[in-house]
């Protein structure tokens, strides 16, 4: 399936699918261990620096045909026989394959699903819910500055009885962030999600409950401010730049374009840093980003004067200047992570 994939002949792709089927393969096998496979390796391969974006998205959409030659294929079609969940993505995750695993393998379990795909804000969801009365909300979210729409999509479907499963990397190892912001149930994967599911229905949140209290670390508002200041630090931040090193000056636009994003994704961690109160989650981001930049021959110490800039526009932020701080001195002393084996 991967030299398939690779070769962007979907056609191959779907007919080896349909063949293992055939030859009895389980599908949520097929689904977990196959194709969820050769997309983590997509990933990989980007992040390495051995597949383009385009070869990204294409090999991508592939997989995405082949789950579906999955789902409609006779093995894979089960009548419900258990409750009914809704199945998202958060508002602002695209990467929607997981959910869309999920979503397969809870319906081969006999679940009755509904999916609703990629970036769901939270009114919209809770209006479906209203609608259609599920036994539980699975969530999906990939990039962790997401997390803070997470939590109030979390808290919006508890405020109306609907009790809230969240998986992905965007929650952290061990669902760290899962049970900092509220959620009932975190899954590392989509066989446990549905095993959970399976051993007992999650209770339903009590009328008029709340996720959690409020974070108390974000009464500083450092979160707030960082998080609606980006646009002016990336303009400021890339200025000084300019000045500070007159190579930049001479960077071309498809290059300017590309070091405003690289600034907008630094603030982007930084404010989700902020609003979890976890250091930890903005030097995880460097150190993956700095292994994204060695594949592509670019050193990592060229982040530095980006973070060093951000603590002088940041001076009268003492918990966005700690982090910024540790995720520098993180780079400088921990060895490059190998690109790509964090997703």
């Amino acid at each position: 399936m991967w030299e398939s994939v690779m070769a962007f002949d979907e056609a191959a792709t779907v007919g080896a699918v349909l063949c293992a089927l055939d030859d009895g393969m389980a599908a949520e096998d097929l689904l977990l261990d196959v194709i969820a496979s050769v997309q983590g390796r997509v990933g990989r391969e980007w992040a390495a620096n051995r597949i383009t974006v385009a070869q990204e998205h294409a090999a991508t959409a592939i997989n995405d045909r082949a789950v579906a030659a999955v789902a409609l294929h006779p093995s894979a079609r089960q009548a419900p026989t258990r409750g009914r969940v809704t199945v998202a993505c958060v508002d602002g995750e695209w990467h929607a394959l997981p959910a869309r695993l999920l979503a397969e393998v809870l319906r081969i379990r006999g679940w009755r699903v509904d999916y609703l795909g990629a970036q769901v804000t939270a009114p919209h969801l809770v209006a479906h819910l209203h609608r259609t009365g599920p036994d539980a909300v699975a969530l999906s979210g990939s990039l962790a500055t997401r997390l803070p729409a997470a939590h109030a999509t979390i808290t919006a479907c508890q405020a109306v009885g609907t009790p809230v499963m969240v998986g992905g990397a965007a929650f952290g190892p061990g669902g760290r962030y899962a049970r900092l912001l509220g959620a009932d149930l975190w899954a590392p994967d989509a066989r446990a999600a549905a095993d959970e599911l399976a051993r007992s229905p999650l209770p339903r949140p009590r009328p008029g409950h709340q996720a959690i209290d409020d974070l108390p670390h974000l009464d500083d508002q450092e979160y707030t401010l960082v998080a609606r200041s980006r646009p002016r630090l990336v303009r400021e931040v890339f200025g000084r730049l300019e000045d500070a090193h007159p190579a930049v000056r001479a960077y071309t636009e498809a290059q300017r374009e590309r070091t405003a994003e690289d600034l907008s994704h630094i603030v982007e961690f930084l404010a989700a840093a902020l609003y979890t109160g976890d250091e930890d989650l903005f030097g995880g981001f460097l150190q993956w980003t700095a292994g994204v930049l060695d594949a592509r021959g670019v050193p990592a110490g060229s982040l530095l004067p980006a973070l060093e800039l951000l603590q002088r526009e940041l001076q009268d932020f003492p918990r966005a200047t700690a982090t910024l701080r540790a995720g520098a001195a993180r780079l400088t002393r921990t060895p490059l992570t190998a690109a790509g084996t964090a997703e």
